[in-house]
């Protein structure tokens, strides 16, 4: 019995180290995010924004007119859809 109550201190010696080892390193790691953060508080400054190109600029009158189709013609479809889900028919909504 002497034998078993020695392995039952040693091995709670043993986690005892253990745990004391898992909380020492824990710490020092807390400590050291927060000594980093303190030290790297301030973030980088960010570059001015580049001035913003006028849309036309670079679009052709062609790809002007097609972008505002385009638009339009999804407006319609959206209009006609959120129409018919309200209850009405198609051919209501063309009526009116």
């Amino acid at each position: 019995m002497n034998n078993v109550s020695s392995q039952l201190v040693e091995a709670a010696g043993l986690m005892g180290l253990g745990m004391m080892f898992v909380f020492a390193f824990l710490s020092l790691t807390i400590l050291a995010i927060k000594i980093l953060s303190l030290v790297a508080a301030e973030p980088a400054p960010r570059p001015a924004a580049a001035a913003a190109m006028p849309v036309g600029n670079g679009l052709s009158p062609q790809k002007m007119a097609a972008i505002s189709a385009a638009i339009n013609h999804y407006k319609k479809i959206k209009k006609t859809e959120s129409a018919v889900s309200n209850g009405l028919t198609k051919t209501e909504l063309n009526g009116n």
